[in-house]
């Protein structure tokens, strides 16, 4: 082993999705001097291949459109679906999130961050007491030319200058007026970036490379391939880490402590077993090991909810991972149900997608529906967006591997996918005639703002819901895939890791998915996991410049 290194900072951020990017930016304009440390080969981390929406209530953008909300509101709102289930969802910590909005959204429009409000987005449950549409922001599309060679290092989900209100839209470009005209939209904002030289990428990555950008700028250096090793502590404070770096140890002292951002365990096949009983289907990048974590637990920091995900709907993919199958639109809208293996629907196909994620776990304790069935009419494979299914060879390779079946009637589907025929026939039955009434009396498609944000207003007198009777049929297999894990460290307001006692680990922070979530169990809107990530890496690294230096 080669002489280990030496290294001196004030704070040191491990991770490079929103909660590292976005600790850098506050620690940097609190005059401290930043290194950002990431263990990939890409930078964004899970950031970079999501939605890239953030839940904001509250805040600058919709307060500026006239669209009503307050603290109280939001704080009523979360008490409704969140409630208090550890000390990661404590009433010090909702406000602390809700509270810190406006100024971490300020700052950012100060560093050249352009938020735009994603207008007809509900919250996941507008029903429950102060529900609002609207609380939910995102980038503008963003030039990655002005990345230079960093923007060969990362990532996303879609290369394209995609915005969160054009997904809903888009699915059903070629089925509604409504839905051509922002295709029609979307394109011409394609093509014009194209035409003044711009490379524009929304969603996720705009919202990384944003966050990047801001970075670089402020002279905070980011090392790539330098995986943390483990954490230093002197006389109980966290005072720095070792990371590797071009195959040599370097040990970094941290004088206002360390911030710990390098996302879930989303692929950790030993931990999920272990924690939460399934391998995982996940979507997250394959470096989410939990190694910030594991880090964090070694020094004495409590978990807090590793048994749950931030879980939604997946299918496989031609190359047999779930990376890239994550399913939203193309379980809510009309003429499609969900059965288990037994034929049987069981949920809200229309639901948000952690709730879609716990109710198939739960399914599956009693009658197995790991994994169930999407069936499809044929109005919903002519109609709609199905992002899995339009990879060119999709529908061939995964027929081969009996991942999705076909058939002109709808006893031979049943035969097709291996369910019990006069089971599903019934349930097919009497979904339909729920879908002529318009009213879901099992599970209550289609009742909701949210259900409906996925739907089409060719379905009626229900947008959710439509007749299974037209031929030829389509079943696909879905799991209960997930965007990644949502446990981890236990931290307080200010996002300082605390031990089983409640006790501070001075010098130690952690956000984003290495910290237990402050939205508990659920998913109160869009954006839930990168809105607290974002304000809390944030936050932290606020609180760490105003703390007493360690020697060194």
């Amino acid at each position: 082993m080669a002489t280990e290194e030496m290294r001196t900072v004030d704070y040191l951020v491990v991770g490079s999705g929103v909660a590292g990017l976005s600790a850098a930016i506050a620690g940097r304009r609190a005059g401290m001097d930043v290194l950002v440390v990431e263990s990939e080969d890409t930078w964004g981390g899970t950031t970079a291949l999501s939605g890239g929406g953030l839940w904001m209530p509250n805040n600058p953008v919709m307060k500026a459109a006239g669209v009503d909300d307050s603290v109280d509101a939001a704080l009523e709102y979360l008490d409704a679906t969140v409630g208090d289930v550890g000390p990661w969802t404590s009433p010090e910590r909702k406000r602390a999130f809700v509270e810190g909005i406006p100024e971490y959204m300020t700052a950012l429009a100060d560093e050249g961050v352009r938020w735009v409000m994603a207008t007809d987005y509900p919250d996941y449950y507008p029903d429950l007491p102060s529900g609002r549409i609207g609380r939910a922001v995102e980038v503008e599309p963003f030039d990655m030319r002005r990345l230079g060679a960093w923007r060969k290092h990362v990532k996303v989900s879609i290369p394209a200058p995609v915005m969160t209100d054009d997904v809903w839209l888009l699915s059903r470009a070629w089925s509604s007026v409504s839905g051509f005209l922002r295709g029609a939209r979307f394109v011409f904002r394609a093509l014009g970036g194209l035409a003044r030289g711009r490379l524009l990428y929304g969603m996720g990555g705009a919202l990384a490379s944003s966050l990047l950008y801001v970075v670089l700028r402020g002279g905070t250096p980011v090392w790539l391939r330098s995986p943390m090793r483990r954490l230093l502590v002197e006389d109980g404070r966290v005072v720095g880490a070792v990371v590797t770096r071009h195959g040599r140890d370097v040990r970094i002292t941290a004088r206002r402590g360390v911030m710990l951002a390098a996302g879930g365990f989303a692929q950790n096949r030993e931990w999920r077993l272990k924690y939460q009983g399934v391998e995982g289907w996940s979507s997250a990048p394959l470096g989410q090991q939990g190694d910030g974590i594991a880090a964090g637990a070694a020094v004495g920091g409590a978990l807090g909810m590793m048994e749950d995900s931030w879980w939604g709907a997946t299918a496989q993919t031609t190359d047999g991972s779930h990376q890239h199958g994550f399913i939203l639109n193309e379980r809510s809208d009309p003429w499609s149900i969900v059965v288990d293996q037994s034929g049987r629907r069981y949920l809200n196909e229309s639901e948000s997608y952690i709730d879609f994620g716990h109710h198939m776990l739960e399914r599956d304790r009693t009658v197995p529906a790991i994994p169930s069935w999407l069936v499809m009419d044929h109005r919903h494979r002519m109609r709609f967006l199905n992002s899995t299914l339009m990879i060119p060879g999709a529908v061939a390779k995964l027929t081969e591997k009996g991942e999705l079946v076909r058939a002109e009637t709808l006893p031979e589907l049943a035969a097709a996918m291996g369910v019990d025929r006069d089971a599903f026939l019934a349930e097919v039955t009497r979904f339909n005639g729920f879908a002529r009434r318009g009213k879901d009396d099992d599970f209550g498609r289609g009742d909701t703002a949210y259900d409906r944000y996925y739907s089409s207003p060719l379905a009626r007198p229900n947008p959710n819901l439509g007749a299974i009777e037209q031929g030829p049929f389509t079943a696909l297999k879905i799991y209960p895939g997930d965007l990644n894990t949502k446990g981890g460290l236990v931290t307080d307001e200010h996002a300082r890791v605390l031990r089983d006692d409640g006790s501070v680990i001075p010098g130690l922070y952690a956000a984003g998915n290495n910290a237990a979530s402050v939205m508990g169990h659920t998913y109160p809107g869009p954006g839930s996991t990168i809105g607290p990530a974002g304000v809390f890496g944030f936050r932290g690294a606020q609180h760490a410049a105003m703390e007493e230096p360690a020697a060194g």
